[in-house]
């Protein structure tokens, strides 16, 4: 007799609300995912959130030294008696708190996973603080938190993740999955993104670049000679076109550009 996906699903893991969980169900669409990790990424890879190990089964048959880790009790049981070849590998914690060099200590490596997604931007977020060490990234999140990643200047979406992650990383929206490639489908249609670290850093003080697109963003109706009042000196806004343009219509080297001219005159 076949067995109902819902059955089949829920005799492994219970979705849980409050997780935010939605369990990738088609194989082929996972294993496109773990494809899309390159040939030339580290060998340390970390997955996040593998709940009932759907993307998990691919990575395992790649040459690389996966760790896991998911702050659901079930899944992580599921995972030990499944996937026996990851046996000390596998981590029951939040993601989010997690001290990342307790893993790979100061080696690079890169992270994989279908997010939740109602902790979907605090973990690119979390991705930038260890931008050193990460230099491939892949992703399945919702899709406008996807579009939003990629997105260019004078672009609804082009917002605070677009700059920071465009800064340091080439963004590249690979495709798009269905809500029906989901149990329990979600209300949404989601995004699998590609991240690759830039080769060379940013040429200005990164605090104050965090802070001028973060305050900048923040009142993103307003030029930024308004929203960056308090940090600039009114010789520069009244003396560079810049500051007269709103946020959206700047690009990562236009805030650079801004953080160059507050680093080297500050208020």
């Amino acid at each position: 007799m076949k067995i109902p996906i819902q059955s089949f699903f829920m005799e492994k893991v219970t979705p849980k609300k409050k997780l935010g969980q939605h369990f990738l169900k088609e194989k082929t669409i996972a294993a496109k995912i773990a494809n899309a990790l390159p040939d030339n990424t580290p060998k340390n890879v970390l997955e996040i959130g593998p709940g009932t190990g759907m993307l998990t089964q691919f990575l395992v048959e790649k040459d690389l030294n996966l760790y896991v880790i998911d702050i659901d009790k079930e899944s992580i049981a599921y995972l030990h008696t499944h996937f026996t070849e990851l046996k000390g590998k596998i981590i029951e914690g939040d993601f989010l708190k997690y001290d990342l060099s307790l893993l790979f200590k100061n080696q690079p490596f890169s992270i994989i996973g279908n997010f939740p997604y109602n902790i979907s931007s605090q973990i690119l977020f979390k991705l930038l603080e260890y931008k050193t060490q990460i230099p491939k990234f892949v992703g399945t999140f919702q899709e406008e938190v996807a579009q939003r990643v990629c997105a260019v200047p004078n672009n609804k979406q082009y917002g605070i993740l677009s700059v920071l992650l465009q800064a340091f990383y080439e963004t590249k929206y690979l495709f798009k999955i269905n809500a029906s490639a989901f149990y329990p489908p979600p209300k949404v249609t989601s995004g699998v993104i590609f991240l690759e670290r830039k080769s060379t850093s940013i040429d200005c003080d990164e605090k104050i670049f965090f802070k001028i697109v973060k305050q900048g963003f923040q009142q993103r109706r307003k030029t930024l000679k308004n929203s960056l009042k308090p940090i600039i000196k009114e010789a520069h806004y009244t003396e560079n076109s810049i500051f007269g343009k709103r946020p959206e219509q700047l690009s990562v080297n236009d805030f650079i550009t801004l953080a160059k001219i507050i680093e080297n005159d500050p208020v």
